[in-house]
């Protein structure tokens, strides 16, 4: 699947890195090759669950309560909400962003 991620995520962060946006896809490896995986899905509890657990825990070290971070990713899904298929480099790279983390990936 080959796809510019950076047009994702400009459209939300025009100033957006470079260097940190290919940090975001190398992270996503594998999650990127097939189309379903790509994307997040805001309606789908368990997915945002992942989100949380998975990213914004474990990658992004974040201390914050659940209700917290389930906050910050229904402000992403809101902010996002234009979009069918929400780019899961985009969404990643906004989370980063809010909590001043994207110097992780580059």
């Amino acid at each position: 699947m080959t796809h510019d991620w950076a047009v994702d995520v400009k459209k939300y962060a025009p100033d957006a890195s470079a260097d940190h946006i290919k940090g975001i896809v190398k992270h996503c490896g594998i999650a990127l090759q097939k189309r379903d995986s790509s994307f997040v899905a805001c309606t789908d509890k368990a997915e945002r669950d992942r989100v949380r657990d998975g990213f914004m825990k474990k990658k992004l070290a974040l201390t914050q309560s659940d209700a917290e971070l389930d906050k910050a990713i229904m402000d992403v899904c809101q902010k996002m909400h234009g979009d069918r298929d929400k780019s899961r480099v985009a969404f990643y790279y906004l989370l980063a962003e809010k909590y001043g983390k994207l110097s992780l990936f580059g």
